[in-house]
């Protein structure tokens, strides 16, 4: 018993230690302001929510556009206004520009290779350039044209063969977009039920990418990995791996595939050996592959389930783009690329979607150096996340900022690049801009387009009578919490 109360006294002693030692380090820092953290957990309960994008935002509002807050044993900066995520993204990116893996990343030992999570060095440099060189370049994006219109003519027909129950919408564009991935990747098709299985390891990855975990908040415990979530994420990966390991046995063993697609450029880099500080082994290939494919396939679709949810609540909008894509397409069954500019209300609907529904609303940023932002010392190693959902929907930015009106894109020109507009980024800035930049504004035109040509969408009969769930669910990135289904009729 004795030897009982010891112990605890001396956790209590250790617990308060560490509470009057994070104060003083706050206090000589001169830390942003933020609410006071409690022994051990910090500010995890004011941050307690399934939300978190939001629960920051309501904070924000207290404590400023800039504040701190611990959260377990780490210090973390939150900006929350276009003029912090001006400063942290483009006047001190070269200071702010490193990212810590979540723990459920290294399931699989997928962070040693994710060009997500690798530090700014020479190695994640040369892997950015060549996805970027090889895959999203306008180039290599123009010769996707027969990718893309194969794989929005296969997901027309299935829409068209659905008209007897509700489409889940965002399963309809999941499966266009695995189509289009894996041509563009492999050269080659995945079959209906490899894709059925896909969109559920995608959909479970995805949330156990950021499922609160004690082991982020509490380093020192990870390697017993409590909660089971790096376990988890290692089964996803793992079976991600698999069937990118068969593609690369298939190209290895088989004959050419008569293009040039992804993988050989990664086939013939690895065998000429360690390049630019990239060593093209299996691991770096398939860990590069997966972060492409899993990226893909669930931020653009997560967005034109948005942005269908949004239409169908909203007759007028959908009646206005209706008439502009027939007015400009004509005979044609789909939007091509070369459409998009010719477009200008399908552009304002999915800025006015992206806006609303931040596919990543929280950018997460480790500290390299000390930086002054405001005023305020940012010190090594904290991590400052940019809240692009609070930026987005700012009232001091925005006119009625909850409101979906996409007309708000068409008196101002927006860019997706993050360069002026510190307003909107929805695809983040700096050099940890989103690499896939290029073919989500690409995609998500043509998809919404293609679903809208020549097809007329409501919601259930009991949808309309109760409203449509417009919940949110978040992980890696921000989908609907209820999978939207839509009736869907032919013109």
């Amino acid at each position: 018993m004795a030897f009982f109360l010891v112990c605890m006294s001396s956790l209590l002693l250790i617990l308060l230690s560490s509470y009057a030692y994070q104060m003083l380090q706050a206090t000589r820092h001169h830390l942003p302001p933020g609410p006071v953290p409690l022994p051990v957990i910090g500010n995890l309960l004011d941050v307690a929510s399934r939300l978190p994008h939001r629960s920051l935002a309501r904070l924000a509002e207290r404590y400023g556009p800039l504040m701190t807050l611990r959260l377990g044993s780490a210090v973390v900066i939150v900006a929350s206004s276009p003029a912090a995520a001006r400063e942290v993204l483009r006047t001190h990116n070269g200071s702010i520009t490193g990212r810590n893996a979540p723990d459920a990343w290294n399931g699989a030992g997928h962070a040693a290779n994710s060009v997500f999570v690798l530090p700014p060095r020479r190695r994640r440099r040369a892997l950015r350039r060549v996805g970027a060189e090889h895959l999203l370049s306008p180039r290599r994006l123009d010769g996707l044209h027969p990718a893309v219109r194969a794989a929005m003519l296969e997901m027309r027909r299935r829409v068209s063969e659905s008209t007897a129950a509700p489409v889940e919408v965002g399963r309809m564009a999941f499966e266009a977009m695995a189509d289009l991935m894996w041509r563009a990747m492999f050269s080659s098709v995945m079959d209906v039920a490899t894709v059925g299985e896909l969109h559920g390891v995608a959909r479970e990855a995805v949330l156990l990418a950021l499922t609160p975990n004690v082991s982020d908040f509490f380093p020192a415990l990870a390697a017993f990995d409590l909660q089971g979530v790096r376990r988890g994420m290692a089964r996803q990966m793992g079976r991600v791996y698999e069937l990118i390991d068969q593609e690369i046995d298939k190209r290895r063993r088989g004959p050419e595939t008569g293009g040039h697609d992804l993988l050989d450029v990664m086939l013939e880099t690895s065998d000429q050996g360690n390049i630019d500080a990239v060593v093209m082994n299996r691991d770096t290939m398939r860990a590069f592959l997966t972060d492409l494919f899993l990226a893909a396939v669930d931020t653009i679709p997560g967005a034109i389930e948005w942005a269908m949810a949004e239409l169908l609540q909203n007759p007028k909008t959908m009646k206005n783009l209706k008439e502009q894509l027939n007015s400009v397409l004509g005979s044609k069954t789909c939007v091509e690329c070369s459409d998009i500019d010719d477009l200008p209300y399908l552009q304002a609907v999915v800025k006015e979607t992206l806006r609303l529904h931040a596919v990543v609303p929280l950018v997460p940023n480790k500290v390299e150096n000390v930086v002054e932002i405001h005023g305020h010392t940012i010190p090594k190693g904290s991590t400052v996340i940019v809240n692009l959902w609070a930026i987005h929907r700012s009232a001091e930015v925005w006119t009625d900022p909850s409101k979906f009106i996409p007309e708000r894109f068409l008196g101002k020109e927006f860019h997706f690049q993050g360069t002026e507009d510190f307003e909107f980024m929805p695809f983040s800035a700096g050099r940890r801009i989103c690499l896939g930049l290029p073919l989500a504004t690409r995609m998500l035109h043509v998809l919404l387009g293609s679903l809208l040509k020549d097809f007329e969408w409501t919601l259930p009969e009991q949808v309309m009578k109760n409203g449509l769930d417009m919940s949110e669910k978040l992980g890696l990135t921000m989908s609907m919490a209820t999978p939207l289904q839509a009736i869907v009729k032919g013109m």
